[in-house]
C-alpha cells in the first residue's frame, strides 16, 4: 500500500487458510487489523503456556520488532499489516537436530510452518 522511510503496509489476502509458522521480522514491529474473516496471534512461549489470541473484523493487535510470533488465517482473510521500520528480512524458527533453528529470508516470500516446533511446545505439559 505504501513504502516510505519509516513504515510500509501490505495489503494481504490469504486465499487458503495459512500458519506462517514461528518467525520475527528482523526488528520492525507490525501493526495488523483484520478486514474480513479471522487471524490467531500467538507468540512463542518460553516455560508457559501457548497463548493465542483471535481476532475478528474490525480488530487490531500489535508485535514488537523484538519478538518471536506465529499467525494463522482463515481461507478469505483479508489484513493490513503495517511495519515500522519498513521490513528488510524475516527469521524463520524450527527444529533441527533437536535444536532450535533461524533461517532468513526475503520478506516478500510466505514464512514456512514450524511443525516440529509445535510438536514439541504442544508435549509441554502432557
Amino acid at each position: 500500500m505504501w513504502r516510505n522511510a519509516n513504515s510500509e503496509a501490505w495489503l494481504n489476502t490469504w486465499w487458503q487458510s495459512r500458519d506462517t509458522g514461528y518467525h520475527d521480522h528482523q526488528g520492525s514491529c507490525v501493526g495488523v487489523h483484520v478486514i474480513e474473516g479471522a487471524a490467531w496471534q500467538e507468540g512463542l512461549p518460553v516455560g508457559g503456556p501457548r497463548r493465542t489470541r483471535r481476532y475478528g473484523p474490525g480488530e487490531s493487535f500489535s508485535f514488537p520488532g523484538s519478538g518471536v510470533h506465529r499467525m494463522d488465517h482463515d481461507a478469505g482473510a483479508v489484513t493490513i499489516h503495517v511495519y515500522s521500520p519498513p521490513i528488510e528480512a524475516i527469521g524463520h524458527y524450527e527444529i533441527v537436530d533437536g535444536e532450535l533453528h533461524r533461517t532468513a529470508g526475503p520478506p516478500d516470500k510466505g514464512s514456512p510452518a514450524s511443525p516440529r516446533l509445535l510438536d514439541a511446545l504442544n508435549s509441554i505439559g502432557r
